[in-house]
């Protein structure tokens, strides 16, 4: 192989791909936009893992677009090589070759960076995605002890996962996904969870801010105070100690066993739970986009 060759094949090969993935991602763009309007968006709620679903979607989308655009330039390359495509070049001094090539090896090495982070952000969501769904699920079994379960609750300091309200009180169960590990246990010590024996930690503060600005909501919305009570769930690892009445750990398997965390000091009247519920039923309709 010679430099002429070389950089004629892959200027062939790397501009027919960059035309491909912008036809491709312009492609998507437009299914994004038509289908994420809901046929029945008054009566569909969002779903357990709802905002992860999306991004998982948007994710496995580019993934498979730059994976398709490593096949094209490859092709595209053999092919433009074998119909001598260092033709295009012919004369040309070889610095400005050589300048040719450290730029297109500099995009290669661009597009292997993106094609990486997103294949890395695809199964860190689709961690997030399983692990928000099997404790939806375990939630909607619970719905006739509990009360309505809500996913992806909107409030000004974040979005809580889930959030549970009956008569009995309010729950906000907020997900921590982590790659479960033989003999794995999970303790909350002050602000922070603790793994081990991985020896990694998990700050729960933007949890109690979560929670505190939906109290304050409910608190406008009733003329009284109303408390969350907070549930931190932990799929896949084991629960080692419980040190805090203010947080409640548990994990996919033992979830159940926040029915019996209540008080009747939080019970709360049948219409302050049906305020509750028209609230949190208007929040978490899957909209439209644009509304």
């Amino acid at each position: 192989m010679d430099v002429e060759s070389i950089s004629g094949a892959a200027t062939v090969a790397l501009t027919s791909t960059f035309i491909f993935v912008l036809i491709a991602k312009s492609w998507q763009l437009v299914i994004r936009v038509i289908g994420s309007n809901p046929s029945f968006s008054d009566s569909i709620m969002r779903e357990s893992a709802q905002r992860f679903r999306d991004e998982f979607e948007r994710l496995n989308s580019e993934q498979s677009t730059f994976l398709s655009a490593v096949v094209v330039f490859a092709v595209l390359f053999a092919a433009a090589y074998v119909l001598n495509a260092e033709r295009l070049f012919v004369g040309y001094p070889y610095w400005q070759l050589y300048i040719l090539l450290a730029a297109l090896s500099a995009g290669a090495l661009l597009a292997a960076y993106r094609l990486t982070r997103t294949v890395r952000a695809r199964r860190h969501v689709k961690l997030r995605r399983d692990a928000n769904i099997a404790v939806g699920h375990e939630l909607q079994r619970m719905a006739t002890i509990l009360g309505r379960t809500y996913h992806d609750v909107e409030t000004s300091a974040g979005i809580i996962d889930h959030i549970v309200v009956g008569q009995n009180g309010a729950y906000a169960i907020n997900v921590v996904a982590r790659r479960s590990v033989r003999n794995g246990n999970v303790e909350l010590r002050g602000k922070e969870l603790h793994f081990a024996p991985v020896n990694k930690t998990h700050s729960i503060v933007a949890t109690s801010a979560m929670i505190a600005s939906l109290e304050r909501e409910f608190r406008r919305l009733l003329d009284h105070r109303v408390r969350v009570r907070s549930v931190i769930a932990i799929p896949g690892w084991e629960i080692a100690e419980q040190s805090s009445d203010e947080h409640l750990l548990v994990n996919e398997r033992n979830l159940p066993m926040l029915g019996g965390w209540k008080d009747q000091a939080d019970f709360l009247l049948n219409e302050d739970v049906d305020a509750l519920h028209k609230l949190l039923t208007s929040r978490c309709r899957l909209m439209p986009v644009g509304k």
